[in-house]
């Protein structure tokens, strides 16, 4: 796995709310971790340290993740309209299997932790869930295309 790869891991951990990430490429499998003391391997060494936010990086084993994502107003304050953000970067689905139904479409009625979609990051399904209740008025982003962190991905009307 390449350096640059994981700094840029790293950084994007310590941008979002996320607190631990996990990956695995062939053998290796690289954990990230906020706010946490570092492991230590067999020999007593830290296994990577990173930039002050991201206390270590650990070798275990990977995990999916669902991720709650945070609304932000579309128009205004006082607007019934919320977007739901990408919280990583990654390939957005929107069923979990290619030949399953979507997990919503436009119109749909959904409430707190309803899943919205999943967005793939390295080999990792992460389940995004919505933190409002509403209805879904827009699906801003086509299935099995990349999402860039913080990119809109859905337009809910709160109820």
């Amino acid at each position: 796995m390449d350096l640059d790869l994981i700094r840029k891991l790293i950084k994007l951990v310590e941008k979002s709310e996320v607190t631990e990430f996990s990956v695995q490429e062939g053998d290796l499998k690289i954990k990230i971790s906020k706010n946490s003391k570092p492991i230590l391997n067999d020999n007593s060494h830290p296994q990577f340290e990173s930039q002050p936010v991201v206390s270590h990086v650990s070798i275990g084993q990977p995990a999916s993740s669902t991720i709650v994502t945070e609304t932000k107003p579309v128009v205004s304050e006082d607007s019934n309209l919320h977007e739901i953000r990408s919280p990583i970067v990654g390939t957005f689905y929107r069923a979990p299997a290619p030949d399953a139904d979507p997990y919503v479409k436009v119109g749909d009625q959904i409430s707190v932790g309803s899943t919205l979609c999943i967005v793939e990051a390295m080999k990792l399904m992460n389940e995004i869930e919505s933190d409002i209740g509403g209805k879904v008025v827009k699906i801003l982003v086509e299935n099995a295309t990349p999402v860039e962190y913080d990119q809109p991905l859905f337009i809910i009307q709160k109820m």
